[in-house]
């Protein structure tokens, strides 16, 4: 059975920190999801957040990537994105912002 570890990445350590400082329901649990192993963390498409979010704030407890089309003006707070995610979120009206600014009437995809 392997050795359970964490995250090696010293920024996410000290976001998962920061969250729990907080020690409010909705940052408890993003940083329950950023303390996960690598391998059962699953990237979140730019579909998915134009498919499930309606004009409303999205929180990712990850990378968003860039497949996929977005048509509708986001909020979407994540730990990273990618160059192509950050244009298309961008030119519809969107904004992306760090993970560590979510507003905690954002819904957290997963």
């Amino acid at each position: 059975m392997p050795h359970p570890t964490g995250p090696t990445d010293p920024n996410v350590n000290a976001l998962i920190r920061a969250m729990k400082k907080k020690k409010e329901k909705f940052y408890l649990s993003l940083a329950r999801h950023l303390s996960k192993p690598a391998r059962s963390k699953v990237p979140v498409n730019v579909t998915k957040i134009g498919r499930l979010a309606n004009n409303e704030a999205v929180a990712v407890p990850g990378k968003v990537l860039g497949s996929g089309q977005i048509s509708k003006p986001v909020i979407v707070y994540a730990v990273s994105f990618s160059k192509e995610a950050r244009k298309k979120i961008t030119a519809s009206g969107g904004k992306c912002l760090p993970l560590l600014e979510a507003d905690k009437k954002a819904r957290i995809l997963i």
